[in-house]
């Protein structure tokens, strides 16, 4: 049996990129027993996912220490394929038949497509989401099909990428006027709680899903909607790898690099140069009429 190690992100967003590279290997070793390495952010993600028997979670430390312990977590066994898409050396020292190793490193284009060049065919790599049957159960007891639902995303990892509260508040409401129910995701942490606050007091009637759930379950709640619209962040490409109708809301950051990937998935950027533009200059108006366009499309 096919042994493969899969060192991936430590940010929600990156590790979910990463998924569409994870996707093809399962498609080209059907029978193959992975293990990930990633952060604690986003080792939940990878919980659900079929095929995969061991996550571990690689945590910051100093001196890089945690790659000191990855290496002896998995020196023991003999890899048939080891895929690093860090650029970490520690995957040069450990025992495979294959090494498959992305350098690290900012460079210009779609992330997604950086990872394509894993491979020598370098086929179009699509991001995955998994929610295990028993999340699926418990999101349709939370989210229960008697009802429409818009979820909203006011948080990100940091200042400059998150819409206006009021801006949300003011979306919430026009969601809530054509029937759909605001339901509001954000990450753990008293940082993300706080964030997403301002929304929720505006918001009355919303559904607080924030915080603590595994990414499985919140995967489940996800596709329990009819529209996802938030910050560019590890939520956005989640609800675009579940496969719901997606808008990512990008101002400094750079959606060219960044843009959520999915079958109905779609970005609006906020006026000026890319990288630079203020994402307050992304009017209410603009993004309730795109909104609007893509719940339209899907009838």
């Amino acid at each position: 049996m096919k042994r493969i190690l899969f060192i991936t992100a430590n940010r929600l967003g990156d590790a979910v990129i990463s998924s569409g590279a994870l996707a093809e290997l399962r498609r080209r070793y059907p029978d193959a027993r992975f293990t990930i390495a990633c952060g604690p952010v986003a080792a939940s993600y990878f919980e659900a996912c079929p095929g995969v028997e061991r996550v571990i979670v690689v945590s910051k430390r100093r001196f890089d220490l945690h790659w000191a312990a990855l290496w002896w977590a998995c020196v023991g066994q003999w890899w048939s394929l080891v895929v690093d898409l860090r650029g970490s050396g520690v995957s040069l020292f450990l025992p495979s038949f294959r090494k498959r190793i992305l350098r690290g490193g900012r460079r210009p284009g779609a992330r997604i497509g950086h990872l394509s060049a894993l491979f020598r065919d370098k086929p179009v790599l699509t991001p995955q989401a998994w929610a295990r049957p028993d999340q699926e159960r418990l999101a349709g007891a939370i989210l229960p099909e008697t009802g429409r639902y818009c979820a909203l995303a006011p948080t990100a990892n940091w200042d400059g990428k998150i819409w206006p509260a009021e801006n949300f508040i003011a979306l919430g409401r026009e969601m809530s006027a054509r029937g759909l129910v605001p339901v509001l995701f954000y990450g753990p942490g008293d940082d993300e709680r706080a964030r997403a606050q301002p929304v929720l007091d505006g918001l009355e009637g919303a559904i607080d899903l924030g915080g603590q759930a595994k990414l499985g379950l919140v995967t489940a709640l996800l596709r329990r909607c009819a529209l996802f619209v938030g910050n560019d962040s590890g939520l956005m490409h989640l609800a675009a790898a579940a496969g719901i109708p997606t808008l990512g809301l990008f101002g400094p950051s750079r959606a060219s690099e960044y843009a959520p990937s999915g079958p109905k998935a779609r970005f609006v950027a906020a006026p000026g140069p890319e990288g630079e533009a203020p994402i307050a200059g992304l009017t209410t108006e603009r993004v309730v009429q795109e909104a609007c366009a893509i719940l339209a499309d899907e009838g």
